[in-house]
């Protein structure tokens, strides 16, 4: 086996790893170079529906785009979706086992680590490089017994780590530093750069610091990448950052309501890029602000966020939303919300049980074990719209609501409700904004004249593209140029 294996781990969530997986992806396949994306153990509830039928997290299908490759179950063996504090539903090999609380997990991951090798090995026998990406943080010591995630994975197959920092947020000298003295004598061996990530300002300046980073750790760092105002990676799993975009005077006012179990929340990306689109995040003790458009958005726990809803008063604030005119978009778990009542008899989010939904649609949903996962095209019946997205839920609508459903899907299945008066609207479809026509149809219904709309495909790729090229830019490649070889 000829393939090379090189893994990011990050100080702390959010540190860079997951773009610098991506742009380095983008990097190799423009040297022709066949590179794979891989996260052998995630946690997220941002995910994404593989070419095989399968759940993976988000962020991998973007580094997989990335490689100019269709994303695969194994290019995210293990997923945890966390349904409440302490718990999390089990993905493996693209399909839900069971849920499981952290101890019970963390007995399981010998099994989980079997899964994670399998797909490592199949991957290295079809590509000549995979790139890894970590979890968290290796110098996590209360996880290091049965890791798969991190260094436990690293050891297993003998690969190279580089150490990512995020000098944004503060003290990046101290999380490398910190996490170089945290680690195993073997695991600190097989650390081979240091990436210092978000800095803005001369980097001269930063000079200093690097010197007596390296004549303290012996490890050589690589570069320094600078911020990059305004780039777009669809997240892993955090809220966006906001980045400043320039807006219309004139835009439409979108408002979100972040539920405890939010999840695909990068379905906004569109509109959050959209000139004339403004979305305010509305968090636990904000009101939501007078707006043109309400979405809510999709839920790992539906009937516990359906709970959270109402404690925030949210509910109410819907209601008179909808009496002076306003517009309201339930999408998946946000969909579920619109109905009459909410069931989970097999207690498959929490205790089993049902909920009353907002009645604001004439249907009821069930839970049921068999989760749907389906990537889609058809069109939205407004306007008559190409729309394209994919399903990943568990629940099962019934009523008469659907009778008006609101997408008509190529598969000949329909999706989703309109409510009567034209206000409400409802689908199961992640990704309803992705395409141009679907998206510019649901503003004007909306209420906005659309002027600009920026492709969203080309954005993603832009994205990319100028991660790669920041890369190539700020860091010393030096080590990474016999990966661009391919198979000898």
């Amino acid at each position: 086996m000829n393939t090379q294996t090189l893994m990011i781990q990050g100080t702390t969530s959010d540190a860079g790893k997951s773009v610098m997986v991506a742009g380095l992806c983008r990097l190799l396949a423009r040297r022709g170079v066949r590179v794979v994306p891989f996260k052998p153990q995630n946690m997220a509830l941002n995910s994404a529906v593989t070419v095989d039928g399968g759940e993976i997290g988000r962020a991998q299908a973007v580094q997989a785009q990335a490689a100019f490759l269709e994303p695969h179950t194994d290019m995210n063996p293990v997923l945890l979706k966390p349904n409440t504090d302490i718990g999390a539903q089990v993905i493996v090999h693209g399909q839900a086992l069971t849920n499981m609380d952290a101890r019970r997990y963390h007995d399981y991951k010998p099994v989980a680590m079997q899964a994670v090798l399998a797909s490592y090995q199949r991957l290295c026998a079809a590509y000549d490089v995979v790139l890894v990406e970590g979890a968290g943080s290796p110098a996590e010591i209360n996880l290091r017994d049965k890791d798969i995630a991190n260094m436990g994975f690293a050891e297993a197959v003998d690969c190279p780590v580089w150490l990512v920092g995020d000098i944004d947020r503060g003290g990046v000298f101290a999380h490398l530093y910190g996490t170089l003295a945290l680690l195993a004598p073997s695991e600190r061996e097989r650390i081979t750069g240091l990436i210092i990530n978000r800095f803005r300002g001369d980097v001269s300046l930063l000079t200093p610091g690097l010197d007596w980073l390296t004549r303290e750790t012996g490890k050589p760092v690589l570069g320094v990448l600078p911020y990059l105002q305004g780039l777009h990676l669809e997240a892993e799993d955090a809220l966006p950052r906001d980045f400043g975009l320039v807006k219309d005077a004139e835009r439409l006012r979108v408002a979100v309501p972040v539920l405890a179990r939010i999840s695909n929340h990068t379905d906004l990306d569109p509109l959050r890029l959209h000139p004339q689109v403004e979305v305010r995040w509305v968090r636990a003790g904000e009101a939501i602000p007078p707006s043109d458009l309400i979405i809510l958005p999709g839920s790992k726990s539906t009937r516990s966020d359906l709970q959270r809803l109402r404690e925030q008063g949210w509910d109410g604030a819907i209601d008179r939303h909808l009496r002076y005119g306003g517009k309201l978009i339930g999408i998946c778990g946000g969909f579920q919300m619109l109905g009459q009542i909410v069931h989970d008899p097999a207690g498959l989010e929490g205790e089993p049980g049902s909920s009353p939904g907002l009645g604001l649609l004439d249907f009821e949903t069930t839970l049921e074990p068999e989760k749907q996962l389906h990537r889609v095209a058809g069109r939205l019946l407004m306007e008559d719209a190409e729309v394209t997205g994919y399903e990943i839920h568990a629940g099962i609508s019934r009523g008469p609501a659907l009778d008006r459903p609101a997408l008509r899907l190529d598969d000949g299945r329909w999706d989703g409700a309109w409510s009567e008066d034209g206000q409400i609207f409802g689908a199961y479809l992640h990704g309803l904004f992705d395409a141009a026509p679907a998206r510019d149809a649901l503003l004007r219904w909306a209420g906005l004249a659309v002027r600009k709309t920026p492709d969203y495909r080309e954005l993603r790729e832009a994205g990319i593209n100028r991660l790669a090229d920041a890369i190539a830019e700020h860091l010393d490649l030096r080590l990474l140029d016999h990966f661009g070889n391919g198979r000898s």
